[in-house]
Parts: structure tokens; C-alpha cells; sequence
């Protein structure tokens, strides 16, 4: 029997923010989660994409663009969210008595195999895996919560080094730093899995959608659990429109990087220590993240606190410069101070 595990605290709980602090969803400014404040302008689309069951042909056309735009040299499978395929990885070695995790980072792989009865090795780089046991390897490039990067010839090199190890890497936010992207690697190294989300630079995290680049015996484990239908036709319609518009992307890729400069900007107006980022968050040591969360919480401002990390906290993008303005005044009203 699985163990029966407490559910992990994720960022975007807003419900329960205001549940326990008060307001409605539009006083609030809510950072807590990794996703782009920008979503992807939306296609008009037809009526009966409600009412049909999604083509085949539509998936195979949008897993084709999703090879072309992330880089790779296979054709993805398309899971509904990323997080859905985590939930299936530890049937990619059914046998294992080990997983290494390079740690600290996204809390449900680790769920996902301790549910499965797989022991947990929590090591601090991915080269640190050879002194363990584990059959498989788990990497987030760049890392969740810290925006840590491995780069592409570390990777390369512990993959080869190590053909009887299966190598999972997590690109959920390496769309705005493709150069450390091993999507082009994955199926044509036979132990390298590689996967991708739509939601997080697209703005679309509610269209679950997501990519898993490997060789054919590994996707078709995953594809035989998701089953049919896995992705709904407005999903894949929305897909190969954003892959289809670079237009659309350039603009995205402009707002995200001006966004970030004025998140940046108020957290350096606001004295708080920057110790990690990727293009879509910070991560910030504050001394007492818990305590700065709920301080921050009391003024309608939602951020991300860890147990595993907990002097930091996460903070995402904000989305334009009075949202920038109040970011720092609350931030030096609460008196975050740098430890």
C-alpha cells in the first residue's frame, strides 16, 4: 500500500489568503507563484471545439511545433500540466529502490516516489549523485525555489558518464535561458527525460499543459497511464497558436524581461537580498520567511514561504510600476530586513 502523505503548500492559494487575512482577489497582489504575469493573447475559437473530442492529428500537429520551439530532436508527448507526468515518473523505473534529488526544490518529485516506496537521496549538484545508490536522477534547470542553473556540459557529462542511471530534467523555467536547455539531448540520450511547461512563460498555467521529450519506450510508458484524450482541444488549439505566432512570443519575452527589472528594482529599493532568481521570480533571504509572508499577507501582498528553506522566501513577478511601487513600500513597511 502507498503511503498516505500531507499534501505539499503550493504558491497562487489566494482562496485561502483572503480566507484568513480578508479582501477580494482584486485587492490583492499576488507573487506567490513562478508564472508570468502575462498570458499569451488568445485565438477566437470555434464552438464545436467544446462539444468534439480533441483530434489526434491536433495533438500530433502541436507536439511537432512544441519540438520546433523548444529545440528538441523528438516529438514531445503532451501531458495536461507538467506536474501530471511527475506524478507517473517512478514507473519509468518500477524496480528502483533509490531516487537522487538535487535539493532543495519542487516538493512533489520527491511526494511522487515516496509514494511509489522509492527511498529519497537529497544531494546539493547533480554530479553528487554518483556517490548514491539511485537509479534515477532528478535536476530542476533552473531550480525552484533558488533559480540555481546547472549548465548544459555538466549534464551532458554526468548522462554519459552514467548510462545505467535514468536522468530527469525539469525545464519548467528555462524558456527565458534556452542556452541551458537539454531538450535537443533527450531521446537521443536513451537516459535523459526532459520536460517543459506551456502555463508558466505563456501566463496559461490554467490550461494545464506540458512536455515530455524522451526516447519512444519511455513516452510510451507515460502516454499508456495518461490514457486517450489527455489534452482537451482547446488546449492544443491555444498551443499551436502560441507556437505559432513568434510575434506574440517576442512580446512576451519583452514584457517578462521588463517586468523583472522592476521587480528587482523594488526589492533593491526596499534593501532585501536577492540570493537566487530566474526570469519569472527571487528568491530573497529575509531572516524569518514565514513570519515576512504573513506580514506581507496582513497587507493584501501574497508571497511564497518554504519549510525546507525557511529564512527565504519566493517572490514572482510583478506586473507593472504602481504594482512595483507597492511591492517596495510594503515591503519596507513590514520591515524586511536583510539578516
Amino acid at each position: 500500500m502507498s503511503p498516505v502523505l500531507d499534501p505539499i503548500a503550493h504558491g497562487g492559494a489566494l482562496s485561502e489568503a483572503m480566507a484568513r487575512h480578508g479582501g477580494v482577489a482584486s485587492e490583492w497582489l499576488d507573487l506567490s507563484t513562478g508564472i508570468s504575469p502575462f498570458s499569451l493573447p488568445l485565438p477566437d475559437l470555434p464552438a464545436d471545439i467544446w462539444r468534439r473530442l480533441p483530434e489526434q492529428a491536433e495533438a500530433v500537429r502541436v507536439a511537432e511545433l512544441a519540438m520546433r520551439h523548444y529545440g528538441g530532436a523528438v516529438t514531445p508527448l503532451l501531458t495536461p500540466g507538467t506536474q501530471s507526468a511527475i506524478q507517473l515518473l517512478p514507473w519509468l523505473r518500477p524496480d528502483a529502490e533509490s531516487v537522487a534529488i538535487v535539493s532543495p526544490t519542487y516538493g512533489e518529485y520527491e511526494q511522487a516516489f515516496r509514494r511509489a516506496g522509492i527511498k529519497i537521496d537529497h544531494i546539493d549538484t547533480i554530479e553528487a549523485a554518483a556517490a548514491t545508490r539511485a537509479s534515477t536522477v532528478i535536476l530542476a534547470n533552473p531550480n525552484n525555489p533558488d533559480g540555481r542553473a546547472t549548465m548544459r556540459d555538466d549534464i551532458f557529462g554526468f548522462v554519459r558518464a552514467h548510462r545505467n542511471r535514468l536522468v530527469i530534467v525539469d525545464e519548467a523555467f528555462a524558456d527565458m535561458r534556452q542556452g541551458l536547455s537539454m531538450a535537443g539531448a533527450a531521446g537521443m540520450e536513451p537516459n535523459l527525460v526532459v520536460m517543459r511547461s506551456f502555463g508558466k512563460f505563456f501566463g496559461l498555467a490554467g490550461l494545464r499543459l506540458g512536455f515530455v521529450f524522451a526516447e519512444p519506450v519511455l513516452s510510451k510508458i507515460l502516454s499508456d497511464r495518461l490514457g486517450p484524450w489527455a489534452i482537451s482541444g482547446p488546449a492544443l488549439a491555444i498551443a499551436a497558436h502560441g507556437f505559432s505566432r513568434m510575434d506574440l512570443v517576442s512580446d512576451l519575452r519583452q514584457r517578462i524581461d521588463k517586468a523583472h527589472a522592476m521587480t528587482r528594482s523594488a526589492l533593491n529599493m526596499a534593501n532585501v537580498s536577492v540570493v537566487g532568481e530566474t526570469a519569472l521570480f527571487f528568491c530573497c533571504e529575509v531572516g524569518d520567511g514565514a513570519a515576512v509572508r504573513d506580514a506581507l499577507a496582513g497587507h493584501q501582498v501574497l508571497v511564497r514561504a518554504f519549510d525546507h528553506s525557511p529564512s527565504r522566501i519566493r517572490i514572482g513577478l510583478v506586473p507593472d510600476e504602481l504594482s512595483a511601487v507597492r511591492l517596495r513600500e510594503t515591503l519596507r513597511l513590514v520591515g524586511v530586513r536583510t539578516p
